[in-house]
């Protein structure tokens, strides 16, 4: 097999291995700041980053980082406002927007996915080489 497909499947089972956490045992921790394994990526006001949800590898081409975020009220933030949010914020942050939902800054690739369940929404924030 070769290392992209490795890398692929490894990023697959990250996002399963966190989505469990977060939707079956994750609790949120302190809101508001920056996410605790990615120093300068801002967690939006009405998020908190679930505890026990963040997951960090290293690689020759660099770190993989898995982390997730819940809402504090429910899922009244909303999608729309959480991907306004990061879209206004990123590019601040050096990050250039590449497809949907996904940002480039030096030699990383940040993607963002936004759930909602029931009465929760969940945002999953997956770092990777690029």
């Amino acid at each position: 097999m070769t290392e992209h497909v490795l890398c692929k499947r490894m990023i697959f089972l990250l996002h399963v291995v966190a989505m469990t956490l977060v939707l079956n045992f994750g609790k949120p921790v302190a809101a508001g700041g920056f996410l605790s394994v990615v120093e300068d990526l801002p967690l939006m006001d009405g998020l908190a980053e679930v505890e026990g949800s963040a997951m960090i590898f290293s690689t020759l081409q660099g770190r993989i980082v898995e982390v997730s975020a819940t809402s504090i009220s429910g899922n009244r933030i909303g999608r729309e406002n959480v991907l306004g949010f990061y879209e206004h914020t990123l590019p601040q942050l050096g990050w250039a927007p590449a497809e949907a939902l996904n940002w480039i800054r030096e030699n990383e690739k940040l993607s963002l996915t936004v759930t909602v369940d029931v009465d929760k929404l969940i945002v999953q924030f997956s770092l990777t080489p690029n």
